[in-house]
């Protein structure tokens, strides 16, 4: 889900800027070698694919988001699902609390993938971290991603973020419930809920202190695609538009069927992989 909010807080002050003006995320210290294993989930049909495609979750989301996407995808692309701390498999490790160490994170674990070209997807709070890891690429590596894929969210400069750090368990969870897809929600499961609140409201803590400014954002050189719900409760379908001021590669806009989690239903979930096909894969 999207960030949570009232009063913005204020964000730290903006690293350094990097080549041409752009803001560079200060560099983060070393990770180890079994970053990568640990960080994503990779499901893959053959030894050389074509591109690789990094999917990153909702605020209480899990790898497991995407765990059919492999079998609606070509053999060329390869999916490596983000496995975010405090949840399925790395439930016993702290969850991450802000986007900076997050985002490091991530791109550190991605180094051993960089032979193979990228696009990155995230749908709500992961829109924010495929953005972040993103341009952590490009500035550190030098290696842009072939495309980023944004859903269910406006950029993190603009919008008001909903405070829910006041929220009772019950009431967050009847909040994740009214945006869930019909049939999906976790309220008749207290077991279920009482797993997923602790990284839940993490991830909310996590987003509604990422309020970054339109110049401490900077620009991708990647061109950016942003899908929408069209019966989306959180944001109106142009609210996606903001998206167009972060890259310089080129934007376009793609309205679906259905709300902020859309892409669970099997339909629109189908529709928005063929629409990702066609933009990294063109002659697939």
């Amino acid at each position: 889900m999207p960030a949570a909010t009232g009063v913005r807080p204020r964000p730290a002050p903006a690293p350094a800027a990097g080549p041409a003006g752009r803001t560079a995320p200060a560099a983060p210290a070393a990770y180890d070698a079994q970053d990568a294993s640990r960080w994503f989930r990779r499901h893959g049909r053959g030894p050389a694919p074509r591109i690789r495609l990094v999917c990153f979750p909702h605020a209480g989301g899990a790898a497991s988001l995407y765990r059919d996407w492999p079998d609606l995808l070509p053999a060329g692309i390869e999916v490596l699902a983000a496995r975010y701390p405090g949840r399925q498999d790395r439930f016993h490790e702290p969850c991450v609390e802000t986007m900076a160490e997050l985002a490091d994170r991530i791109t550190a674990a991605l180094r051993p993938y960089l032979g193979t070209p990228l696009a990155l997807f995230g749908h709500s709070l992961g829109s924010d971290v495929a953005f972040e890891v993103a341009r952590r690429l490009e500035t550190r590596h030098g290696a842009g991603v072939e495309r980023i894929f944004v859903s269910g969210a406006a950029a993190a400069h603009v919008g008001d973020p909903v405070d829910l750090g006041g929220y009772t368990d019950a009431q967050l969870v009847a909040e994740m419930d009214r945006l869930a897809s019909p049939g999906t929600g976790i309220m008749a499961d207290p077991e279920l809920a009482a797993l997923l609140l602790p990284s839940l409201r993490a991830d909310y803590r996590l987003s509604a202190a990422y309020r970054p400014t339109l110049a401490e954002l900077g620009t991708v050189s990647a061109p950016l695609t942003a899908f929408i719900g069209d019966d989306d409760p959180l944001l109106p379908p142009s609210d996606a538009l903001s998206w167009a001021q972060l890259t310089t590669g080129g934007f376009t806009h793609r309205v679906l069927p259905g709300g902020h989690f859309y892409l669970e239903e099997p339909q629109q979930r189908a529709a928005l992989l063929r629409q990702i096909t066609a933009a990294l894969l063109p002659a697939a």
